[in-house]
């Protein structure tokens, strides 16, 4: 099962994480580790169990996180995809359909749980936050969109003491993605052409492929 954009949109916007101080709430937590987050780097893995309890295949890649909207996404492990979000659009490879998908990277992406990581005053703008405990030894923290028409039913980050391990979220379909992260590393220097995509020769280009969009600047 091939992970949709929104799914990693949002995996992208919670994956700003690299290292976090021990704290008494899974809130804290994040305030901790967001703080002066400029970039970071992770291994991952991805399973997606939709509504009638049946689990897809694990995927497994890395990700290229950098602040407040470019974002590598590339999955090697069961199947090859790659997403790249350069700040203007956002670019889907379909290795073995051999076809490409471009679209703007619009302003509402720009104000995905993303931008919330580096600036902490849009979580409760753009959120219900609130503590879910403990388990597996980890602190919980929900997050339930505000939006009218949000494109996930709740997210919930699993924060050990040094960093994010785990995120579960449900979308409006029922289907429910769980993602584990491991290898982080926090404000690496990111060459710049990783987040650059040009189509491989050969393969089918689909959506605009024009450049004028909105640009959200990373913030001084």
């Amino acid at each position: 099962m091939h992970a949709s954009f929104k799914s990693i949109v949002l995996a992208a916007a919670v994956s700003l994480v690299a290292h976090v101080a021990a704290a008494d709430t899974a809130r804290s937590r994040m305030e901790v580790f967001s703080k002066d987050l400029k970039s970071v780097t992770a291994d991952f893995s991805q399973t997606v169990t939709d509504a009638n309890g049946e689990k897809g295949d694990v995927s497994h890649g890395t990700l290229a996180l950098q602040a407040p909207r470019q974002f590598r996404w590339e999955t090697k492990q069961p199947y090859e995809q790659t997403i790249v979000a350069d700040g203007q659009r956002v670019w889907v490879y379909d290795h073995d359909l051999a076809q490409v998908s471009v679209r703007s990277q619009s302003g509402e992406e720009a104000h995905s749980p993303l931008t919330v990581l580096t600036n902490l005053g849009e979580l409760d703008a753009q959120f219900t936050a609130s503590e879910s405990g403990e388990r597996d030894g980890l602190a919980w923290l929900k997050l339930v969109p505000k939006a009218k028409e949000p494109e996930f039913e709740y997210a919930e980050l699993g924060l050990s003491a040094t960093t994010l391990d785990r995120m579960i979220f449900k979308d409006q379909l029922g289907n429910t993605t769980e993602m584990r992260f491991e290898h982080w590393k926090r404000n690496p220097s990111v060459p710049a052409d990783t987040f650059k995509f040009t189509p491989p020769k050969g393969v089918d280009v689909i959506g605009n492929t024009d450049p004028g969009a909105e640009i959200y600047p990373v913030k001084d």
